[in-house]
């Protein structure tokens, strides 16, 4: 349990950092900036998905994040932009190459930008800064870090692979022995985070996977310490629903992070930087098992179907931000 001091406030606090990850995340950060001005919001975004393929560096969590808060998203997968085309993939598989990862012409073109941009000297950061001011992203979007890391998953053979490869590429399918970020000894925070968690008045967690996004988040030696440090309540949102994950693979990630596949597990993973939890209504009989972690828990309705739906969960979690 995170521990510190926070004053009351009379309304929703105006300062709010948001560790996110990709789709679901997305989709909370679109109640989030519902309820308080996206000028007050500064989302880190998770970088351990980053990988480099056909030429280009993809960061697949950064753009999700982008493309929905910009209204570019395609909405029925979740990811890429909304009516790309795929010439260029389908290009590469006539001449047959194993194209396993969707990129849509547009959104490659976005990755080139990047790349190019990284080329010439610049940093994730900066690279990420100038793709936002392009779509007219509101609020601040900082990578976690700077540093080349990347998701590794181990298999239940001993083979290390890129999460992507594990995801995509093998759809999740093998079994798995322990998760890691590759890089995270030797990174930093990139500029801005450690700051803008200091001097946040609220502090919210997306409901993202816990071992591959917000875990890898915090992996960055210095953000765990400074949500530990920060005055301000820390307050995340269960990714899990009924003992399953709302979207992605936690079920197969989770087990090998040594947490069961509920809400409880969830919030056990990040108990340390938490104040608070918000757990779905389905859920309702883990409140006590939550609060045994030391956590304040408020149940809700947690399933986002709608934008309305978002920005009623964001404001519950804010809420929570307010008072012991």
């Amino acid at each position: 349990m995170k521990t510190g001091t926070a004053a009351d406030h009379d309304k929703l606090p105006a300062v709010i950092v948001v560790l996110a990850g990709g789709v679901g995340a997305a989709r909370y950060l679109r109640g989030v900036l519902r309820v308080v001005s996206p000028d007050d919001v500064t989302i880190i975004g998770n970088t351990g998905d980053d990988f480099r393929i056909y030429g280009v560096h993809v960061s697949p969590d950064l753009d999700i994040v982008t493309y929905t808060l910009t209204g570019r998203i395609d909405e029925e997968k979740g990811w890429g932009l909304a009516g790309d085309t795929t010439v260029l993939l389908d290009e590469m598989r006539a001449a047959g190459l194993n194209a396993w990862f969707h990129l849509g012409d547009r959104d490659f073109g976005v990755c080139l930008a990047r790349t190019e941009m990284l080329a010439a000297g610049a940093s994730l950061s900066d690279a990420t800064a100038r793709i936002s001011e392009r779509f007219g992203l509101a609020p601040r979007l900082l990578p976690m870090t700077d540093d080349e890391v990347g998701t590794r998953v181990v298999l239940a053979n001993g083979e290390d692979v890129h999460f992507q490869e594990y995801w995509v590429g093998r759809k999740a399918a093998d079994p798995v022995r322990s998760v890691y970020l590759g890089g995270a000894d030797t990174s930093r925070p990139a500029p801005g985070v450690v700051d803008a968690i200091a001097s946040a008045s609220a502090i919210l967690i997306a409901p993202s996977n816990p071992v591959v996004s917000i875990g890898t988040i915090l992996a960055v030696p210095g953000i765990r310490e400074a949500l530990t440090a920060s005055s301000a309540r820390v307050v995340g949102v269960s990714p899990i629903v009924g003992g399953a994950p709302v979207r992605g693979m936690a079920d197969k990630l989770m087990p090998a992070a040594g947490a069961p596949v509920t809400a409880v597990g969830a919030a056990l993973l990040l108990r340390d930087v938490l104040d608070g939890y918000v757990i779905d209504l389905v859920d309702e009989n883990l409140a006590g098992d939550v609060e045994a972690l030391g956590l304040d828990v408020a149940v809700a309705q947690t399933m986002m179907r709608t934008v309305e739906d978002a920005a009623a969960l964001a404001k519950v979690a804010l809420t929570m931000t307010e008072h012991r």
